[in-house]
């Protein structure tokens, strides 16, 4: 390129693009040598890829010892303030109704709030809850940082638009095994698995309620587990169902073996990216007027769908062709 060109994410902007952009995998753990083994292989993953291609939650709640919960709480602190710099780490605190909750917020986000990308709140059951967790975060610290809320009940999916439209919350995740356990023997556990849950009319209408929540006001929809975490070619075909038909641009990992498995899921193949690439830079030097590629027209309606597949590429850690690089710059990203 000879001049200098107007950055991609500076014009094509539009209120139902999802102003939102996050790593396409979220590791949980809540055991200490597997927390510090989480932000290790994150550390070296940066260096492989570049960027930082997963967060990693640090968790209090179901995925923690029970009866420390202070001394786990001031762990998570320690660990989120050593990790590497340009890391992103979170913490999953108790539910907003739990005894711990609140000493979760005074002692995590009081201590790291600046280390923190987001604080996950679990079994948010309305925006109530969300805004009580609002007001626990500005107790315990007069930084912001972005809630995460999980979503597990058949009447908390019922209130996903209002959960979704409140400015605090950046994600929603879906609660696979609570939101079965929540209707009392009706669904069958078999649509806890990674082929059931796919299949079962409940918990599949439940997971277009919560993506299309998030759609509708630009936040980031996170798939729920699979706990076959032994089963690689079962977990890439749940991601690739999560991410090509339901709508969901993250999801949750348990294990390690997970993380890869999810980024090739989520990421675009070769030839979209090249052709993605090819088309924003033709349109950026005509300064994103319309323009006809291939035989087909296109203007910022397409280019805005081409620039998020770009973002994509670069958050799963692709290489991304040389004319488009200089956009995914430190210095250039906005």
């Amino acid at each position: 390129m000879t001049k200098e060109l107007v950055h991609p994410a500076t014009v094509l902007l539009d209120a139902q693009c999802g102003a939102q952009r996050l790593p396409v995998c979220d590791h949980y753990s809540g055991v200490e040598a597997r927390m510090r083994k989480s932000l290790q292989l994150q550390a070296e993953m940066m260096q492989e890829f570049g960027t930082c291609v997963f967060d990693v939650t640090l968790d209090c709640e179901d995925g923690a010892p029970v009866g420390q919960e202070a001394e786990h709480a001031r762990l998570v602190v320690e660990l989120a303030s050593k990790a590497a710099q340009g890391a992103r780490v979170a913490a999953r605190v108790h539910a907003v109704e739990h005894a711990h909750f609140q000493a979760d917020m005074d002692i995590i986000a009081g201590g790291a709030a600046d280390k923190l990308c987001h604080i996950m709140i679990p079994k948010v059951e309305s925006v109530d809850d969300v805004i009580k967790a609002e007001a626990a975060l500005q107790r315990a610290t007069d930084k912001r940082v972005p809630l995460h809320v999980l979503i597990e009940s058949p009447a908390a999916v019922q209130q996903a638009f209002d959960i979704a439209a409140h400015p605090a919350v950046q994600s929603i995740s879906f609660g696979l095994m609570d939101f079965v356990s929540a209707h009392g023997g009706a669904i069958p556990a078999s649509a806890m698995t990674a082929q059931g849950q796919f299949e079962h009319p409940l918990v599949v209408r439940a997971k277009l309620e919560i993506a299309a929540a998030c759609h509708a006001h630009g936040k980031v929809p996170s798939h729920c587990v699979v706990t076959e975490f032994k089963n690689p070619e079962a977990l890439g075909a749940c991601a690739q169902k999560a991410s090509r038909e339901l709508g969901y641009t993250r999801m949750w990992s348990i294990h390690p073996d997970q993380i890869r498995p999810i980024l090739r899921a989520f990421a675009p193949a070769e030839d979209e990216v090249l052709q993605a690439a090819q088309i924003l830079t033709s349109a950026a030097v005509q300064n994103w007027a319309p323009i006809s590629f291939g035989g087909v027209l296109h203007d910022r309606a397409s280019y805005r769908y081409f620039w998020q597949l770009l973002e994509r590429a670069h958050q799963t850690g692709q290489v991304l062709p040389v004319e488009v690089q200089p956009w995914f710059a430190p210095a250039s990203i906005r």
